[in-house]
């Protein structure tokens, strides 16, 4: 099938193509985001190819499907920036990759958890300095402490996985609770009691319209004073003015972000010679309690691989009529979703 890629970078090429060799269809690479202005790229292809910062809106979907696609192939775990209903009215198939790099998105979110309680960025940038004091750099020991998990889908598992072999207590909130979690020790509690009891939270949810701003103002101020968020599912998880705000009163002790709700413009890009202009995004660089990477939890060579792999396999699935249902997404199964 004829494949156009949005938002494409040099190790998507690399993996596509070596995956290509087992499928043979035809790609064409497109940089630039799908967005109203680019959406024109994809006209006369079966297939459009998009990643986590492609706009999928109903005129866009339907301009898509005016001119001949039939199928948007998500090189991604999360559909919240498709719109799945005007997806279904064009008759358009939607696919994504289920999972990818749970292992590897639950080892960033401990590699956040590590540098903002060790500080390690501070340190690395003071013994450049020729500073070996130690002064400000004193962390807490995690063996002890209670961590939140929010969602026990795979990467949720994985976090408690890890988070145990630490010592730590882990509490869970999941609405579909998965037996696995409480086999590794994990204890599901109500969302209050986590966010009251824990003193790290880490989320991974997808975004849907009952998770957007779940950490927002009244969950702030239900947490311990001096907590730890990190987040490395969908930005619009997190209501940023809410957590500045929190940051700013001490609530919240450390934040480490791998998405942010206004991320399009920003990540994935080099972006070192101009001046950024979103101000919340400017703010929460200010404080020496964050750390932000930009959407690189996923990152890994297993993680390009499978999506790759997955990606291809979905449009060939979709050519012979054989697709998977748990890599279609539709709207009767995104509550399903964990």
């Amino acid at each position: 099938m004829r494949v156009a890629v949005f938002s494409t970078k040099p190790y998507d090429v690399e993996f596509l193509e070596e995956a290509n060799k087992r499928h043979s269809h035809t790609l064409v690479y497109f940089e630039p985001h799908l967005t109203p202005e680019t959406c024109k790229l994809g006209f006369g292809f079966e297939v459009v190819c998009a990643f986590v910062n492609d706009q999928l809106n109903r005129a866009i979907l339907t301009s898509l499907a005016q001119h001949g696609v039939r199928l948007i192939a998500l090189r991604c775990a999360g559909f919240n920036n498709v719109d799945l209903t005007a997806a279904e009215d064009l008759g358009i198939t939607v696919t994504r990759i289920p999972s990818y790099s749970p292992h590897g998105v639950a080892e960033h979110a401990v590699a956040l958890i590590l540098t903002l309680n060790r500080k390690i960025h501070r340190a690395y940038n003071r013994v450049r300095d020729g500073n070996f004091s130690l002064k400000g750099l004193m962390g807490f020991e995690l063996y002890g402490k209670t961590a939140g998990i929010v969602g026990t889908g795979k990467i949720g598992i994985n976090m408690v996985g890890i988070l145990r072999g630490f010592g730590m207590s882990v509490l869970a909130f999941d609405p579909c609770p998965n037996p696995e979690c409480t086999s590794l020790g994990g204890r599901y509690v109500s969302l209050s009691e986590l966010w009251a009891l824990s003193d790290i939270i880490s989320v991974h949810v997808p975004l849907t319209p009952e998770t957007y701003h779940m950490i927002n103002e009244q969950a702030v101020g239900q947490m311990k004073r001096g907590v730890m968020i990190i987040n490395t599912s969908r930005g619009g998880i997190i209501d940023t003015a809410a957590v500045i705000r929190g940051l700013k009163s001490g609530r919240i002790g450390f934040l480490g972000l791998d998405v942010y709700e206004e991320e399009g413009d920003l990540f994935f890009e080099d972006l070192s010679e101009q001046i950024i202009q979103d101000d919340f995004f400017m703010r929460l660089l200010t404080f020496p309690n964050v750390v932000v990477t930009g959407h690189q939890a996923f990152f890994t060579d297993n993680a390009l691989r499978n999506i790759a792999e997955t990606t291809l396999q979905n449009i060939s699935d979709y050519e012979r009529h054989q697709l998977l249902p748990v890599n279609r997404v539709t709207r009767a199964n995104v509550r399903n979703e964990k």
